[in-house]
């Protein structure tokens, strides 16, 4: 018999909203999430997810829809109650966090945290369920929202010789430094239990090394040079024990059938591929080494360390997660990350195809620091190509497929001429090609093979559909990469058929490969030329820039640009400003104009004006120049890297800024556009040379 719902239809829910507007479904997902059938269940609450708790958000229906799920959760009736107390559990935790920093919807987070504080009560007696799914479930709710802190330590302390299951118990000491972070009466306790836990022999390896762990995550400012050897003395001991998945892991999600995913670009599906690989926990310990990670923050030497020894775990659902750890690390924070590099490497050699793959995912996300891999990934690829044959890149075997694949797109990125014969397999064959055309552009050296099979690619692919539009794009990227002007007959064709069926999109790349191409590109220019007067607001600078770059006419270009200087969209005037600055001096007509855009409200509109100030004005516009760059910079680390690049071309006028580069170099965390490996990295190795030339 289903729980009653008793109110549920007295709400106006029309009148309430969610992500997606009004809530006026809100009562048949929530009567659904206690029906007898297991699919509509599932399908309720991944809408519920989706919508009313979107991203963690909690909006004037999530917080009607709260005495229901409560109501669902305490009837042992309802089927799944786990899940539903899951629910509730992160809609609570997400209104706590964020209820301080959502400025629209404050109060609607500051009212669903108080709901639960009220109701905690309920989720202190689901902790003592016999259903362990409910328990785990609720236990992080006693460090959340339990507001006697005496009350809620004791509780989870007398709780932990209950427990006999590993994700309980380490849910229990994490939910005691939640607690503790939390509410600072109940430090001290906290603290002398951990303290407890980590020195008892006879406690499981895991209760210690969760014990070190959340102890450091409280105290992060005392980690003492001993707590990551001690966690890697644990991290051997636990080792040695083989806990099985099905003692520990939740059940399995139902996955949608890839007989519904006909139609759905290939690429646009191995991305939602990834995210569920990614979101898959393969050890019951590694949400808590992902915490200590955290806790470690910037500590990239222990942090190797530490990943070293999970790598060296003979489970491989462990080196599984270590590797994406790996991965985390590497694209946040600076260091000298050439060990973990080799270590990542080592996988390869992995009796797991999963975990080989994985290790070659993380060497291609982090191909700009991947050059210690570069001969253990020759290897690998040599040896499949070897045992499996030549067209192993198309095998149907999905693990090893995936790992050879990843590890040909690593090589390739280190622009290493061995990926080439794989690569030339998938453009014959036609599996998996778009992977191939992503890392092409990446070997000029292997031009004269890979430029006809991307030319004969870009020509097979249906424009009109609108699905082909991103792979179209990135086999143009690809050809301007390469540079071969045996290419520009089909990015010509390419740009006149998008032309004609209006795909604005196609029509922008097909005009910056073939200002990639320069004065090469001349038979194109009477189409650029025409494209210049185009309404689409990206097309029209777009065909100006290629205009300069392919006629070098620099008196036609002049009128155009400085119109676009004068329009309203501000990435108009940035990409003007850009062409204005590749001018050089003979743009000095547009001084005036971009000397007042310096006064710009936004950043991404002053810094390329300042930059093409420089190029265009030189030494007399330095003190502008540069006041404008290292405030915007200030403001908005983003910009560093396009900061940087004038700043290198100034020379000593760019002596006042080495304050400013110096404490930019200093800090441990990835800056730059997007914080990301590759711009990082360029933007530490021109702001030493900058700091090396002026010092």
């Amino acid at each position: 018999m289903p729980t009653m719902l008793n109110g549920l239809h007295e709400i106006d829910w029309s009148s309430l909203h969610h992500a997606y507007g009004s809530a006026e479904e809100v009562p048949a997902l929530l009567a659904a999430l206690g029906s007898p059938d297991p699919e509509e269940r599932d399908k309720a609450l991944s809408r519920y997810y989706a919508a009313v708790h979107h991203q963690g958000s909690v909006y004037p229906s999530t917080i009607a829809s709260l005495p229901f799920l409560f109501e669902l959760a305490e009837d042992h009736r309802t089927p799944d109650r786990a899940e539903i107390v899951r629910l509730l559990v992160s809609i609570g935790q997400s209104a706590i966090e964020r209820g301080d920093v959502e400025d629209g919807d404050a109060e609607f987070f500051t009212g669903a945290g108080a709901t639960m504080r009220r109701r905690a009560d309920v989720f202190a007696g689901f902790v003592s369920e016999p259903d362990p799914q409910l328990r785990r479930a609720a236990i992080p709710a006693l460090g959340h929202f339990l507001e006697d802190a005496h009350r809620a330590a004791h509780l989870l302390r007398t709780r932990l010789p209950e427990e006999s299951g590993i994700v309980e118990r380490l849910l229990l000491l994490e939910a005691m430094a939640v607690l503790a972070l939390r509410l600072p009466q109940a430090t001290d306790e906290a603290m002398a239990w951990f303290t407890e836990l980590a020195s008892d022999p006879t406690a499981a390896p895991e209760i210690r090394l969760a014990a070190v762990v959340q102890r450091a995550r409280c105290t992060p400012d005392r980690i003492g040079p001993d707590v990551v050897p001690a966690a890697i003395e644990l991290l051997s001991e636990l080792a040695q024990v083989h806990v099985p998945a099905s003692a520990w892991a939740d059940p399995p999600r139902k996955k949608t059938p890839k007989s519904k995913a006909n139609g759905v670009p290939p690429h646009i599906l191995a991305a939602f591929e990834d995210l569920e690989r990614h979101g898959r926990v393969h050890s019951p310990t590694t949400d808590l080494l992902r915490t200590f990670h955290q806790t470690l923050t910037h500590r990239v030497p222990e942090r190797t360390a530490l990943l070293g020894a999970q790598l060296r775990d003979p489970d491989p659902g462990a080196r599984l997660d270590a590797l994406r750890m790996s991965g985390d690390l590497m694209r946040a924070w600076r260091g000298d990350h050439a060990p973990l590099i080799t270590l990542v490497a080592d996988q390869l050699g992995a009796e797991h195809l999963e975990v080989a793959g994985e290790a070659a995912a993380v060497l291609e996300a982090c191909h700009v620091i991947a050059g210690p891999a570069r001969e253990a990934l020759a290897q690998y690829v040599a040896e499949q190509r070897t045992t499996y044959g030549p067209n192993v890149w198309a095998t149907t075997r999905p693990h090893l497929g995936r790992a050879h694949q990843d590890a040909v797109l690593a090589l390739a990125r280190l622009g290493d001429v061995r990926a080439v014969p794989s690569l030339v397999a998938a453009f014959d064959s036609g599996v998996d090609a778009w992977r191939a055309v992503q890392v092409a552009g990446s070997l000029p050296e292997a031009t004269d093979a890979l430029v006809p099979r991307l030319c004969a690619h870009l020509r097979r692919l249906e424009l009109a559909q609108g699905p082909a539009e991103m792979s179209v794009r990135s086999a143009l990227s690809a050809l301007a990469s390469l540079g071969d002007p045996a290419a520009l007959p089909v990015v010509h064709d390419t740009l006149t058929t998008a032309v004609g069926i209006e795909l604005w999109g196609i029509a922008c790349s097909a005009l910056e490969t073939l200002r990639a191409f320069g004065s090469a590109a001349a038979p194109a220019l009477a189409e650029i030329r025409a494209l210049t007067g185009s309404t689409d607001a990206h097309v029209r600078p777009a065909a100006v820039a290629a205009l300069w770059a392919v006629g070098r006419d620099h008196e036609e270009v002049m009128p155009l640009l400085l119109d676009l200087l004068d329009d309203t969209i501000t990435f108009r005037i940035s990409e003007a400003a850009e062409v204005l600055g590749q001018i050089g001096a003979p743009a000095a007509a547009a001084l005036p104009r971009l000397r007042s855009l310096l006064a710009h409200g936004y950043e991404w509109v002053r810094v390329p004006c300042a930059a093409a100030l420089w190029d265009i004005g030189g030494e007399p516009e330095a003190p502008a120049v540069l006041d404008t760059l290292l405030q915007a910079w200030t403001k908005n680390p983003a910009t560093a890297n396009n900061a940087v690049a004038c700043l290198a071309r100034m020379g000593t006028a760019a002596a006042p800024a080495l304050p400013l580069l110096r404490f930019q170099l200093a800090l441990p965390r990835r800056g730059g556009r997007f914080s990301n490996i590759s711009n990082d990295e360029d933007l530490q190795r021109i702001s030493q040379e900058v700091i090396r030339r002026l010092s």
